[in-house]
Protein backbone atom coordinates (compact mmCIF):
# COMPACT_ATOMS: atom_id res chain seq x y z
CA UNK A 1 0.00 0.00 0.00
CA UNK A 2 1.15 3.65 -0.90
CA UNK A 3 0.91 5.26 2.50
CA UNK A 4 0.95 8.80 0.57
CA UNK A 5 -1.66 7.77 -2.14
CA UNK A 6 -4.78 9.61 -2.79
CA UNK A 7 -3.95 13.00 -1.04
CA UNK A 8 -1.38 15.69 -2.26
CA UNK A 9 0.80 17.79 0.22
CA UNK A 10 -0.83 20.88 1.03
CA UNK A 11 0.55 24.31 2.69
CA UNK A 12 -0.37 26.92 4.79
CA UNK A 13 -0.05 31.04 4.86
CA UNK A 14 -1.28 32.86 7.59
CA UNK A 15 -0.97 36.34 6.90
CA UNK A 16 -1.55 39.55 9.36
CA UNK A 17 -3.93 37.23 11.48
CA UNK A 18 -6.25 39.26 13.91
CA UNK A 19 -8.51 38.11 16.33
CA UNK A 20 -10.58 39.77 19.05
CA UNK A 21 -13.29 38.53 21.64
CA UNK A 22 -14.76 41.63 22.66
CA UNK A 23 -12.48 43.61 24.07
CA UNK A 24 -9.61 40.69 24.78
CA UNK A 25 -7.25 40.76 21.64
CA UNK A 26 -5.98 37.24 21.53
CA UNK A 27 -4.01 37.72 18.04
CA UNK A 28 -2.70 40.83 15.90
CA UNK A 29 -0.54 40.71 12.81
CA UNK A 30 0.34 37.16 13.29
CA UNK A 31 2.27 36.05 9.84
CA UNK A 32 4.16 32.44 8.61
CA UNK A 33 3.90 30.49 6.39
CA UNK A 34 3.67 26.15 6.75
CA UNK A 35 5.32 24.44 3.42
CA UNK A 36 3.83 21.09 2.33
CA UNK A 37 5.11 18.48 3.86
CA UNK A 38 7.05 19.39 7.33
CA UNK A 39 6.20 19.98 10.69
CA UNK A 40 5.46 23.72 12.73
CA UNK A 41 5.60 23.68 16.12
CA UNK A 42 3.83 26.42 17.87
CA UNK A 43 4.98 27.49 21.23
CA UNK A 44 4.39 30.66 23.89
CA UNK A 45 3.48 31.44 27.02
CA UNK A 46 0.21 30.85 28.53
CA UNK A 47 -2.51 32.53 27.05
CA UNK A 48 -0.63 33.79 23.83
CA UNK A 49 -3.43 32.47 21.09
CA UNK A 50 -1.86 29.30 20.22
CA UNK A 51 -4.63 27.34 20.27
CA UNK A 52 -6.96 30.22 18.82
CA UNK A 53 -4.95 30.58 15.66
CA UNK A 54 -5.01 26.88 15.49
CA UNK A 55 -8.62 26.52 15.69
CA UNK A 56 -8.66 29.92 12.78
CA UNK A 57 -6.90 27.23 10.83
CA UNK A 58 -9.06 25.13 10.62
CA UNK A 59 -11.70 26.95 9.96
CA UNK A 60 -13.54 26.90 13.11
CA UNK A 61 -12.85 30.59 14.39
CA UNK A 62 -13.30 33.44 12.28
CA UNK A 63 -10.34 35.82 12.21
CA UNK A 64 -11.32 39.19 12.72
CA UNK A 65 -8.26 40.73 10.80
CA UNK A 66 -5.92 39.25 8.03
CA UNK A 67 -6.27 35.71 6.49
CA UNK A 68 -5.39 32.23 7.01
CA UNK A 69 -5.27 30.03 2.89
CA UNK A 70 -4.74 26.35 1.89
CA UNK A 71 -2.61 26.41 -1.20
CA UNK A 72 -3.25 30.54 -1.90
CA UNK A 73 -7.27 29.77 -1.01
CA UNK A 74 -8.82 31.50 1.89
CA UNK A 75 -9.94 29.02 4.36
CA UNK A 76 -14.00 30.69 5.82
CA UNK A 77 -14.92 27.08 7.36
CA UNK A 78 -14.14 23.70 8.06
CA UNK A 79 -12.75 22.15 5.44
CA UNK A 80 -12.08 18.62 4.00
CA UNK A 81 -8.55 18.83 3.60
CA UNK A 82 -8.06 20.15 7.11
CA UNK A 83 -7.94 17.22 10.24
CA UNK A 84 -7.69 18.25 13.70
CA UNK A 85 -6.82 16.28 17.21
CA UNK A 86 -7.91 18.03 20.05
CA UNK A 87 -6.64 18.64 23.41
CA UNK A 88 -8.86 15.42 24.62
CA UNK A 89 -9.67 12.46 22.36
CA UNK A 90 -13.28 13.48 22.27
CA UNK A 91 -14.48 10.32 21.07
CA UNK A 92 -18.18 8.89 21.61
CA UNK A 93 -18.58 7.26 24.83
CA UNK A 94 -21.35 4.80 23.17
CA UNK A 95 -19.68 4.00 20.00
CA UNK A 96 -16.91 1.59 20.00
CA UNK A 97 -13.53 2.22 17.86
CA UNK A 98 -14.17 1.00 15.04
CA UNK A 99 -17.70 2.77 15.25
CA UNK A 100 -15.75 6.11 16.24
CA UNK A 101 -13.68 6.07 13.20
CA UNK A 102 -16.18 5.51 10.93
CA UNK A 103 -18.18 8.38 12.26
CA UNK A 104 -16.40 11.12 10.04
CA UNK A 105 -17.16 9.28 6.97
CA UNK A 106 -20.33 9.03 8.15
CA UNK A 107 -21.38 12.88 8.15
CA UNK A 108 -19.18 13.36 4.74
CA UNK A 109 -21.19 10.36 3.89
CA UNK A 110 -18.32 8.93 2.44
CA UNK A 111 -17.27 5.01 2.39
CA UNK A 112 -14.38 4.01 4.73
CA UNK A 113 -11.24 3.26 3.03
CA UNK A 114 -10.68 0.33 5.10
CA UNK A 115 -7.52 -1.39 4.06
CA UNK A 116 -6.53 2.54 5.13
CA UNK A 117 -7.82 2.54 8.15
CA UNK A 118 -6.50 -1.52 8.97
CA UNK A 119 -3.15 0.27 8.14
CA UNK A 120 -3.50 2.69 10.54
CA UNK A 121 -4.57 0.70 13.41
CA UNK A 122 -1.91 -1.69 12.76
CA UNK A 123 0.61 1.27 13.06
CA UNK A 124 -0.65 2.35 16.03
CA UNK A 125 -0.58 -1.11 17.64
CA UNK A 126 -5.01 -0.77 17.76
CA UNK A 127 -5.95 -3.72 16.06
CA UNK A 128 -7.82 -6.29 17.85
CA UNK A 129 -9.37 -3.32 19.90
CA UNK A 130 -12.10 -2.36 17.24
CA UNK A 131 -15.12 -3.54 19.53
CA UNK A 132 -13.71 -2.09 22.42
CA UNK A 133 -15.32 1.18 24.12
CA UNK A 134 -13.48 4.39 24.92
CA UNK A 135 -13.98 3.14 28.65
CA UNK A 136 -11.67 0.50 27.92
CA UNK A 137 -9.03 2.06 26.52
CA UNK A 138 -6.32 4.00 28.16
CA UNK A 139 -5.45 7.36 27.63
CA UNK A 140 -2.68 6.78 25.27
CA UNK A 141 -5.11 4.43 23.25
CA UNK A 142 -7.52 6.84 22.85
CA UNK A 143 -5.33 9.74 21.47
CA UNK A 144 -3.92 6.95 18.93
CA UNK A 145 -7.56 6.25 17.70
CA UNK A 146 -8.24 10.25 17.56
CA UNK A 147 -4.99 9.70 15.63
CA UNK A 148 -6.45 7.63 13.51
CA UNK A 149 -9.68 9.11 13.14
CA UNK A 150 -8.18 12.16 11.57
CA UNK A 151 -5.66 10.76 9.49
CA UNK A 152 -8.26 8.14 7.91
CA UNK A 153 -10.00 10.65 5.57
CA UNK A 154 -6.26 11.53 3.96
CA UNK A 155 -6.15 15.55 5.04
CA UNK A 156 -3.74 17.66 3.44
CA UNK A 157 -3.28 19.13 7.09
CA UNK A 158 -3.29 17.76 10.22
CA UNK A 159 -3.79 20.35 13.06
CA UNK A 160 -2.91 19.37 16.27
CA UNK A 161 -3.76 20.53 19.79
CA UNK A 162 -1.74 19.72 22.57
CA UNK A 163 -2.88 16.25 22.60
CA UNK A 164 -0.59 14.95 24.67
CA UNK A 165 -0.52 17.17 27.66
CA UNK A 166 -2.69 15.12 30.07
CA UNK A 167 -0.67 12.00 29.09
CA UNK A 168 2.09 10.51 31.59
CA UNK A 169 6.00 11.52 30.65
CA UNK A 170 6.45 7.93 28.79
CA UNK A 171 3.28 7.48 26.90
CA UNK A 172 3.67 11.25 26.22
CA UNK A 173 7.49 10.08 24.47
CA UNK A 174 5.94 6.62 22.75
CA UNK A 175 3.40 9.49 21.28
CA UNK A 176 5.77 11.94 20.03
CA UNK A 177 7.46 8.70 17.96
CA UNK A 178 4.44 7.52 17.28
CA UNK A 179 3.65 10.96 15.28
CA UNK A 180 7.15 10.95 13.59
CA UNK A 181 7.10 7.63 12.02
CA UNK A 182 3.30 8.16 10.66
CA UNK A 183 4.97 11.53 9.40
CA UNK A 184 7.55 9.95 8.02
CA UNK A 185 5.41 7.46 5.77
CA UNK A 186 2.66 9.60 5.15
CA UNK A 187 4.27 13.26 4.67
CA UNK A 188 1.24 14.33 5.84
CA UNK A 189 1.69 18.62 6.73
CA UNK A 190 1.42 19.04 10.83
CA UNK A 191 1.00 21.91 12.48
CA UNK A 192 1.50 21.38 16.20
CA UNK A 193 0.38 23.05 19.38
CA UNK A 194 2.34 22.43 22.72
CA UNK A 195 3.38 23.84 25.39
CA UNK A 196 6.67 21.36 25.63
CA UNK A 197 9.85 22.89 24.04
CA UNK A 198 11.08 19.54 23.51
CA UNK A 199 7.96 17.94 22.18
CA UNK A 200 8.57 20.89 19.71
CA UNK A 201 11.84 20.31 18.93
CA UNK A 202 11.73 16.48 19.14
CA UNK A 203 8.91 16.97 16.14
CA UNK A 204 9.52 19.71 14.41
CA UNK A 205 11.10 21.27 11.07
CA UNK A 206 10.16 24.95 12.28
CA UNK A 207 9.13 26.02 15.89
CA UNK A 208 7.49 29.34 15.97
CA UNK A 209 7.32 31.19 19.45
CA UNK A 210 4.78 33.33 19.72
CA UNK A 211 4.17 36.63 22.18
CA UNK A 212 2.09 37.07 25.11
CA UNK A 213 -1.77 38.10 24.16
CA UNK A 214 -2.11 39.51 21.72
CA UNK A 215 -0.26 36.40 19.72
CA UNK A 216 2.13 37.63 17.40
CA UNK A 217 5.29 35.59 15.74
CA UNK A 218 8.85 36.67 18.16
CA UNK A 219 11.08 34.12 16.47
CA UNK A 220 11.42 31.14 14.00
CA UNK A 221 13.87 28.52 14.54
CA UNK A 222 14.43 25.99 11.97
CA UNK A 223 15.19 22.32 13.62
CA UNK A 224 18.07 20.83 11.32
CA UNK A 225 18.63 17.99 13.32
CA UNK A 226 18.01 13.97 11.38
CA UNK A 227 15.28 11.65 11.21
CA UNK A 228 14.38 9.48 12.34
CA UNK A 229 15.11 11.33 15.79
CA UNK A 230 16.73 9.26 18.93
CA UNK A 231 17.67 9.86 22.15
CA UNK A 232 20.99 10.63 21.46
CA UNK A 233 19.86 13.63 19.21
CA UNK A 234 17.60 15.09 21.44
CA UNK A 235 21.11 14.95 24.46
CA UNK A 236 23.11 16.93 21.40
CA UNK A 237 24.37 20.15 22.20
CA UNK A 238 22.51 21.77 19.10
CA UNK A 239 19.34 20.61 20.89
CA UNK A 240 20.46 21.82 24.58
CA UNK A 241 21.05 24.97 22.43
CA UNK A 242 18.10 25.15 20.63
CA UNK A 243 16.08 24.36 23.66
CA UNK A 244 17.89 27.55 25.77
CA UNK A 245 17.33 29.42 23.30
CA UNK A 246 13.79 29.48 22.85
CA UNK A 247 13.41 29.30 27.04
CA UNK A 248 15.04 32.48 26.74
CA UNK A 249 12.33 34.24 24.28
CA UNK A 250 10.13 32.89 26.30
CA UNK A 251 10.47 33.53 29.71
CA UNK A 252 12.37 37.05 28.58
CA UNK A 253 8.72 38.08 27.36
CA UNK A 254 7.36 36.66 30.41
CA UNK A 255 9.81 38.47 32.91
CA UNK A 256 9.60 42.16 30.49
CA UNK A 257 5.84 41.17 30.67
CA UNK A 258 5.36 40.84 34.33
CA UNK A 259 7.51 44.16 35.13
CA UNK A 260 5.78 46.51 33.05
Amino acid sequence: MSSTSGRRQAGLSVRDAGKAYGEVEALRDCSFDVAPGTIVSIVGPSGCGKTTLLWSMAGLHRLTAGEIALDGKPITGPHPDIGLVFQEANLLPWRNLAANIRFPFEIKRRKPEQDWIDHLLDRVDLRGFEKHMPRQLSGGMQQRASIVRALSLRPGVLLMDEPFGALDAFTREEMNRLVEEIWLETRTTIVFITHSIEEAIFLSDRVIVLTPRPGRVLSDYRVDLPRPRTIETMASREVFDLMNAIKADIYGLQTRKAAE
